[in-house]
């Protein structure tokens, strides 16, 4: 690498870091983490059912579920929204992989704010969007089975 070229990578460098330490005054480091290196980030080839919700906040969410047995096998998800909708996505299709859908169709936005340990108050709606378009997948999949 040449001079500039290092000194161009510092200097990124340097402006990732003073985003990541911006971002931590309002997230906690959990949230922060989840939104730069999400989990479960994009749609699948292989999926049994989509659902997509567009929030009062004009964010939309987007989840991929793979059903087998009852059992959500996979969960994909995209979101248009801020950092927080993605921290809420990638946490909620966390908690849903695995699991019967029984037990993902009662998962709440409360459960998802305290695995986050705690969005922020003007952001609790994320998690409220992330639930509420969980539901809607599972509902679709029970109406089509």
């Amino acid at each position: 690498m040449t001079k500039n070229e290092d000194s161009f990578d510092e200097f990124v460098d340097q402006l990732q870091q003073e985003i990541i330490q911006e971002e931590l005054k309002e997230y906690n480091e959990y949230i922060v983490n989840l939104f730069h290196n999400p989990q479960n980030w994009g749609k699948p080839k292989d999926f049994t059912i989509e659902e997509s919700y567009k929030g009062s906040c004009g964010d939309t969410m987007q989840f991929f579920l793979k059903i087998n047995n009852g059992i959500v096998k996979d969960v994909h998800f995209l979101t248009d929204g801020c950092g927080a909708s993605v921290a809420t996505g990638s946490q909620t299709s966390l908690m849903a992989k695995g699991k019967p859908i029984e037990e993902v169709e009662k998962l709440t936005a409360k459960e998802i704010d305290e695995a986050l340990h705690g969005l922020p108050a003007d952001h609790k709606h994320c998690a409220a969007l992330a639930a509420t378009t969980l539901k809607k997948a599972i509902k679709k999949y029970k109406n089509k089975t």
